[in-house]
């Protein structure tokens, strides 16, 4: 005995099945609808002070005329610095103006170009450095100038290739040096 199957009764229930299915799916899609992301455009700051920290004392601080940090603060550009200081030991130790200083937020590094002067604070001899790239590296305590930079003590200059500060270390390395400097005890 064969049975036979009602096969207009099954195309029903499905085609009804499929019918239930969409309905509900469309009533449940508006539901979950994420809100949408805030702008990504990024903050930027006018005339004020950028700081970073240490987990206990300060690594530096920039005066600027513009800043344009990363939607997230990560980051950023520093124009027109003036006044920066970078610390030695929680204390003042040096003083640096640049055009522009790009920053990261979470490392406190960060990269001066452009017109760059860093100037020791407190020095009789008033010494400074004048170069194009300076570049922090705060986890290390390295003040790198990887380009050919000018010291200037009095009426005196000296070109050097380039000029390393280890603030851990305590120690100053000079590149090759091109020039002539009197010495006085």
């Amino acid at each position: 005995m064969k049975r036979r199957i009602p096969w207009k009764l099954l195309a029903w229930i499905v085609a009804g099945a499929l019918a239930v299915y969409l309905v509900v799916g469309i009533i449940l899609a508006g539901f979950g609808t994420p809100p949408l992301p805030p702008e990504q455009s990024g903050i930027t700051l006018k005339g004020g002070r950028v700081q970073g920290n240490r987990v206990t004392t300060k690594s530096w601080s920039f005066d600027y005329r513009s800043a344009q940090l990363s939607p997230d603060g990560t980051n950023g550009t520093v124009e027109g610095v003036r006044n920066g200081i970078i610390f030695k030991a929680g204390k003042p130790y040096l003083k640096i103006t640049a055009e522009r200083i790009t920053i990261d937020t979470l490392s406190l590094d960060f990269t001066a170009i452009g017109k760059v002067t860093v100037a020791m604070l407190g020095d009789p001899l008033k010494r400074s450095f004048d170069t194009d790239l300076v570049q922090w590296t705060n986890g290390a305590k390295l003040l790198l100038m990887p380009h050919p930079a000018y010291l200037h003590s009095g009426d005196q200059t000296l070109q050097l290739h380039d000029v390393k500060i280890d603030f851990g270390k305590d120690e100053v390395y000079l590149g090759s040096v091109q020039g002539s400097t009197q010495v006085r005890r």
